[in-house]
């Protein structure tokens, strides 16, 4: 939830779902607060670039990371970064979840029986 563009509201989506779904509540807190200043510009970047994929190659907005995010850019190419977030956080929530599963599984075979 911490990549989904709903701004000042991630976390209180998050710990819904996190009692709908019965998770960890504590967990869902930390990994919503993946939208911290310093991660914010990649977020966008990488955003830009999923929605390229859903948005037509003549409308597709093309940008660099060097290139300075402006709130004018993300105005003039909403639907791309919209799209993008939210492709963005179905991939990134999947992987992570996934990563983590395998993990817990992982280290669930190694611990000692007792």
């Amino acid at each position: 939830m911490g990549i989904v563009p709903i701004w000042g509201f991630q976390l209180i989506v998050g710990i819904s779902l996190a009692i709908l779904f019965r998770l960890n509540k504590a967990l869902v807190i930390i990994a919503a607060n993946i939208s911290i200043p310093p991660m914010i510009p990649l977020i966008i970047f990488l955003s830009y670039k999923a929605g390229g994929y859903w948005i037509s190659q003549q409308s597709a907005a093309v940008i660099t990371y060097s290139k300075i995010l402006s709130i004018k850019s993300i105005q003039n190419n909403f639907t791309q970064y919209l799209y993008g977030s939210i492709t963005l956080a179905i991939v990134a929530g999947s992987a992570f979840g996934l990563l983590t599963f395998i993990l817990l599984k992982l280290l669930k075979r190694q611990s000692p029986a007792g």
